[in-house]
C-alpha cells in the first residue's frame, strides 16, 4: 500500500476552497453559507459580512468567466446517496450519454451517485461534463468524470450557475437538494424568469406520488393554474427526454428570430414613413421661386400706393 509522509494517501478527508486545500484538523466545522445564514453571529455583521460580500462577488466572477464558453447544456439533478446499480443511475448514464450525442455538455453538483452516472455518460460519449461542487458539513467531492470543476462555497451562487448556462433541468430521483432544484426551475418558469426553459422529470414510479398531489391539491385548490402542470415533461424514454430539450430549444430560436424580422420590419416602415413625412415638409425649389416672386410682387403695388 502506498503511503506519502508515514500516511495512506487518499484516506483522509479534504475540502477545497478555491486554491486552498484544507485536510484533516484543518478543516473547519462549518460551512461558508453556516457562517453567513446564522442569525446568532449577530455581532459580526458589520466586521465580516463587508468583506463576506466580495468572496461571494469573488464566487460570481468566477462562474462567469469559467463558464462563458460552454456550449448548450443541460443541468442534471438526482440524488448523491444513489447507488451505481440502481435504475436511476443506469437511467442518468444513458441520459448523459444522449444528451452529449445531442450536442449538449451536461451540468451536475460533481458529486456522487446520479450526478455521477451523468458525468460518465457524458464523458464517455464524448461530450463536455461539468460539476459544480459545493461545501458541505459531509464529505463529498467531485467525482472523477468531471471534466470541467468549480467549487462553490455559498449554495446561491451555485444556484445561479444551475440555471444561467443550462437550456433545461432533466431530474432523476432525489432528496431535498433535488426538489429545491426542481421547484425553483418550477418557479423561474412559471413567473417568466426564464422563458422555454423544458424541466424534464426522469423516474415515473418516483415523480408519480408527487404530481397527483400538485393535480390533486395543489391545481384543485387553485394553488397553481392548471397550465402551470403542463410545465413538467414526465417521461422514463432518454430519447424522449433529448427530443423534448431540443425541440424546445429550436421553438424558442424560432421565436427569437420572429422577433428580430418583425423588428427588423418595423424599423424598416419607420423609416420609410420618416423619409415620406420629410419629402411633404420640404417644398419643391420651383414652388418656393413662385412664392419669392409672388411676394415681391406684392410689396411692389403697397409701396407703389404709399409713394
Amino acid at each position: 500500500m502506498s503511503q506519502t509522509n508515514g500516511r495512506q494517501s487518499g484516506r483522509d478527508p479534504e475540502r477545497h476552497r478555491g486554491a486552498v486545500t484544507l485536510r484533516r484538523g484543518a478543516i473547519p466545522t462549518s460551512t461558508a453559507d453556516q457562517r453567513l445564514l446564522d442569525s446568532r453571529g449577530r455581532s459580526d455583521w458589520k466586521t465580516k459580512d463587508a468583506w463576506r460580500a466580495l468572496r461571494i462577488l469573488a464566487e460570481f466572477v468566477e462562474g462567469f468567466d469559467t463558464l462563458a464558453d460552454l456550449p448548450p447544456a443541460v443541468s442534471v439533478f438526482g440524488s448523491a446517496r444513489s447507488k451505481p446499480d440502481s435504475p436511476e443511475c443506469r437511467l442518468a448514464e444513458e441520459l448523459g450519454a444522449g444528451l452529449a450525442r445531442a450536442g449538449y455538455a451536461v451540468i451536475t453538483g460533481g458529486g456522487p451517485g446520479v450526478m455521477e452516472a451523468a458525468n460518465r455518460g457524458a464523458s464517455e460519449a464524448g461530450g463536455l461534463s461539468v460539476g459544480l461542487g459545493i461545501e458541505l458539513p459531509f464529505e463529498q467531492g467531485l467525482n472523477d468524470w468531471v471534466d470541467l470543476a468549480i467549487d462553490f462555497r455559498y449554495f446561491f451562487a451555485r444556484k445561479t450557475m444551475f440555471v444561467k448556462y443550462a437550456q433545461a433541468f432533466v431530474v432523476l430521483p432525489g432528496g431535498f437538494g433535488t426538489m429545491d432544484e426542481l421547484f425553483e426551475a418550477l418557479t423561474l418558469v412559471q413567473t417568466g424568469k426564464v422563458t422555454r426553459f423544458p424541466v424534464v422529470l426522469m423516474g415515473t414510479d418516483y415523480w408519480r406520488g408527487l404530481l397527483d398531489w400538485l393535480r390533486d391539491s395543489m391545481a384543485a385548490e387553485g394553488k397553481i393554474g392548471p397550465v402551470d402542470l403542463e410545465l413538467i415533461c414526465l417521461t422514463d424514454d432518454v430519447d424522449a427526454a433529448v427530443r423534448h430539450i431540443v425541440e424546445a430549444e429550436a421553438a424558442l430560436a424560432a421565436d427569437q428570430e420572429a422577433v428580430r424580422e418583425a423588428a427588423v420590419a418595423r424599423t424598416a416602415a419607420d423609416q420609410q414613413a420618416a423619409r415620406r413625412a420629410a419629402d411633404t415638409a420640404t417644398p419643391s425649389p420651383g414652388a418656393a421661386s413662385n412664392g419669392t416672386g409672388s411676394g415681391g410682387a406684392g410689396r411692389g403695388v403697397v409701396d407703389g400706393g404709399e409713394g
